[in-house]
């Protein structure tokens, strides 16, 4: 293929791209492999993929079996380039299972292309498109797609401009689509104040056997919102990750949550990052991990203005409880009876070291608590991304 592709941009007056040149020789005599582009990754930015790139890429890569994935983020591609890139999702015997074009220029005719694309492709599990303004046109392209399409399982859309409609019409396919495990549609322009959209994710959830991971942080989302989609969720029993990071929940909005939790069959994962919970939210988390019925795994609360007497708390139920054995409380009221707490539980075992945000150090004979790096996993199956291999568990997000 390297050698295809240096013939074809010769022909085409493209400069060959090293980066480009050095992965199609490593996918030589390699079976089932990712294409690894990612334009963060030790590109200059006269290197960054372009659509000329695309192009000559997907020439090499026709009829080609033995690449299941390509990892195109943070690069200059534009609908133009998509469009030469779905000529591989519509070939016969594609092979193609996963699509990462995060953070490139992607627009609303490059997702209605691609829509098209999908709803006749049978192999495409995983398509990575946050942070490309698709806009409301494409989001209806994309929504109109899962009612048709029955393979795809992961679909990202986060700051990708989407607005109230396109939110409603996902909320609306996905009663009828019962194949998509994940999806994240994070941070769209809602300019109502209303929160229809929380109506509409909860009458899915209700009826959706499917879905296992939705990321619905900078929403917006009020109490209201989020004792709609408590409403939604006390008739659902397949949703495995819940991500709400980043909204405008208080204590009145968690009790909601803390009541679900005591009887839910499934939540494991519950991201609360950058909200309003305080100590009382605190506390009422605290109390629903402790029921034998709560089944999570693990929690973030970081950024709540939780301070010692909510800490506390939550100290005390990870010591009672049988399954929560992840807790990141970074960005709170880390006072000393905090910190003595949590570091008891640290050296004893009970909170390992790499599955919460905080590490415990002595200076003339007080306790202090640093933040270290781990966080809660960005998916509930890390391997359905393709660059997930030899990642860290997750990174901290910031609003």
């Amino acid at each position: 293929m390297s050698e295809f592709y240096a013939a074809f941009c010769a022909e085409q007056v493209i400069d060959i791209n090293p980066h480009v040149l050095q992965a199609l020789k490593k996918t030589a005599d390699t079976d089932n492999v990712t294409i690894k582009l990612a334009g963060n990754h030790h590109m200059r930015e006269s290197q960054r993929l372009h659509d000329k790139d695309v192009l000559a890429l997907s020439k090499c890569l026709r009829n080609n079996k033995k690449v299941i994935g390509l990892d195109f983020r943070y690069n200059s591609i534009t609908d133009i380039g998509v469009g030469h890139l779905v000529d591989l999702l519509q070939e016969d015997g594609s092979c193609l299972s996963s699509l990462d074009l995060m953070f490139n220029d992607i627009k609303g005719d490059g997702a209605e292309v691609l829509a098209k694309s999908l709803q006749f492709n049978s192999t495409l599990l995983s398509l990575g498109l946050s942070e490309n303004k698709i806009e409301n046109r494409g989001a209806m392209h994309l929504a109109s797609m899962l009612q048709v399409n029955s393979t795809l399982r992961k679909l990202e859309l986060a700051d990708c401009d989407l607005d109230t409609q396109s939110v409603i019409a996902f909320a609306i396919a996905l009663k009828s689509n019962q194949t998509l495990r994940c999806l994240d549609i994070s941070r769209p322009l809602l300019f109502s104040y209303q929160e229809e959209w929380a109506v509409h994710v909860a009458e899915m959830l209700k009826v959706n056997g499917g879905l296992v991971e939705l990321h619905l942080g900078k929403m917006g989302m009020t109490n209201t919102g989020m004792e709609r989609l408590v409403e939604g969720l006390r008739l659902n029993s397949s949703l495995r990750y819940l991500d709400l990071r980043c909204n405008l929940v208080t204590c009145d909005g968690v009790r909601h949550l803390a009541d679900l939790l005591k009887q839910n069959p499934s939540l494991e994962v519950v991201d609360l990052s950058s909200n309003r919970i305080e100590d009382e939210g605190a506390a009422y988390l605290s109390e629903a991990v402790t029921w034998s019925g709560c089944v999570l795994r693990e929690l973030s609360v970081i950024c709540n203005n939780i301070r010692t007497e909510g800490l506390l708390s939550l100290a005390r139920a990870l010591t009672a409880s049988t399954n929560l054995n992840h807790l990141y409380v970074w960005g709170n009221h880390l006072e000393e009876p905090v910190c003595q707490a949590f570091g008891e539980l640290i050296a004893s075992g009970r909170l390992p070291a790499e599955q919460t945000d905080v590490s415990m150090y002595e200076v003339d004979g007080h306790v202090f608590l640093t933040q270290v790096s781990n966080s809660l996993r960005k998916h509930y199956d890390d391997t359905a991304s393709p660059h997930a291999e030899g990642q860290p568990q997750g990174s901290l997000q910031s609003c």
